[in-house]
């Protein structure tokens, strides 16, 4: 499975919204998609299942703002 498709389903999941694999441009934030909680959970299904940790500390709202920043800041972590 490529990459961005991993991510994508990883987010559809935690999300629990497909819309984010039809609309990868859409502000999950802002379009209340994904909310603190779910962000936290996002964060652990990327580390276990793409072995890329990425801590809370560390998370930027505004460079996570869309499945397509997610998939960019994610593919340059690893």
């Amino acid at each position: 499975m490529e990459f961005r498709e991993q991510v994508l389903d990883i987010l559809a999941e935690v999300a629990e919204d497909d819309i984010v694999k039809e609309q990868p441009d859409i502000e999950v934030f802002e379009e209340g998609i994904i909310d603190s909680m779910q962000t936290v959970g996002l964060l652990l299904e990327i580390q276990n299942q793409l072995g890329i940790e990425v801590s809370v500390m560390d998370f930027d709202r505004d460079e996570w703002a869309t499945p397509n920043k997610i998939v960019d800041v994610l593919n340059d972590l690893r």
